[in-house]
């Protein structure tokens, strides 16, 4: 929900009393044009005041907080739950953690097969992991706001968030769908679920994981305390919807194609 334009302005006068417009612009690198034409229509975006913050050193959630829309995120921020870190993490990392974990170590046998030194060669394997050495893909990824709200939702989800915003279900699931989701309706959704407000946030991109209050390492942290059982199955259930997807832009393609022949 756009934010009230006289209340931005006495936000952004309370943290740059005496910076120009111009300068503000220029140093949050939002364009003027944009800026003016959000003052004109009287609404401001989000976005507009999260990279003012940033701009200049004041938390993106605390100036959030100063509109009456947003004022639940003056409270202490609450830390995500396992599954909305492990939501945030993408496929393609789902899939290397599964490739690292699968891959014979050097010099051994692979699974299954006892070192020279096992008393009796019936040693069981460890089930230790060392920690995955590359960077994870950062937050969003492709699917991150649709992954985030099936981690949280314990099947009656999507009801609650309508009763409590008025949107339509088929809406709701079409922004799952084109993986964005409007700030406010993240915040319901959160309070619907009942978890921190500031995880929608960070699955739509608005605000960073640091700046949701989110550990350094969290994600990695998730990643590395899935059971070998359970990454298969997570990594096997993003390749199945995936490829749903797949599929169904490729009967598009086709229906398409078959129109402009048809037209041709």
């Amino acid at each position: 929900m756009p934010l009230p334009a006289k209340a931005f302005q006495r936000w952004l006068h309370g943290i740059a009393p005496d910076t120009s417009m111009a300068d503000v612009c220029r140093l949050s690198q939002v364009k003027r044009t944009t800026l003016a034409q959000q003052l004109v229509r009287g609404k401001v975006a989000e976005a507009t005041v999260v990279s003012i913050s940033r701009a200049f050193n004041v938390s993106p959630v605390t100036s959030l907080a100063y509109f009456e829309v947003y004022r639940d995120l003056a409270g202490p921020l609450v830390p995500p739950t396992r599954q909305e870190l492990v939501s945030q993490i993408a496929t393609v990392d789902l899939l290397r953690a599964v490739i690292a974990r699968t891959a014979p170590e050097e010099g051994g046998g692979g699974k299954g097969q006892a070192g020279a030194g096992d008393a009796g060669g019936g040693a069981e394997e460890s089930t230790a992991r060392p920690a995955e050495s590359w960077e994870l893909s950062p937050v969003p990824h492709t699917t991150s706001v649709k992954n985030w709200v099936d981690a949280i939702d314990d099947g009656e989800l999507r009801h609650r968030v309508s009763a409590a915003t008025g949107i339509a279900p088929q809406n709701y699931s079409a922004q799952l769908t084109a993986n964005r989701l409007a700030p406010e309706v993240a915040i319901a959704t959160s309070r619907a679920a009942g978890v921190g407000l500031t995880g929608g946030l960070v699955a739509t991109g608005l605000i960073t994981e640091a700046e949701a209050g989110w550990a350094a390492g969290a994600r990695r942290a998730a990643l590395d305390g899935l059971s070998d059982g359970e990454l298969t199955a997570l990594a096997g259930d993003r390749l199945q919807t995936l490829g749903k997807a797949l599929r169904r832009q490729e009967h598009d393609q086709e229906q398409t194609e078959k129109i402009w022949e048809n037209l041709g």
